[in-house]
C-alpha cells in the first residue's frame, strides 16, 4: 500500500484562480471553488474510486419458507 504524505493547506497564494487574476473575491482563506495551481493547467479534482466487495457468503442467512412449510405451518390453525 502506498502511504499517504500529509496535504498542504489549501491557500489563495497556491489557487490557480487567484494566480491567473480570475478570482473576484476578497478572502484571507482558501474558498470551496479553490484549485491546485498545476503547471498543466486547470484539472478537476481527483474522485473516490469505486471498489466492488467480494461477496463472502454462498447463502442468505434469512429465507422465506417455501410454500410447503407455509402451508404445514398454518395448516394447523
Amino acid at each position: 500500500m502506498a502511504r499517504r504524505t500529509a496535504a498542504t493547506p489549501a491557500t489563495c497564494e497556491g489557487c490557480f484562480f487567484r494566480n491567473h487574476g480570475l478570482c473576484a473575491l476578497n478572502e484571507t482563506q482558501a474558498c470551496a471553488t479553490w484549485r491546485p495551481n498545476d503547471p498543466d493547467g486547470l484539472r478537476p479534482p481527483t474522485q473516490m474510486r469505486f471498489h466492488f466487495r467480494q461477496e463472502r457468503r454462498t447463502r442468505a442467512a434469512w429465507a422465506f419458507p417455501t410454500a410447503q412449510e407455509q402451508a404445514t405451518l398454518y395448516a394447523g390453525g
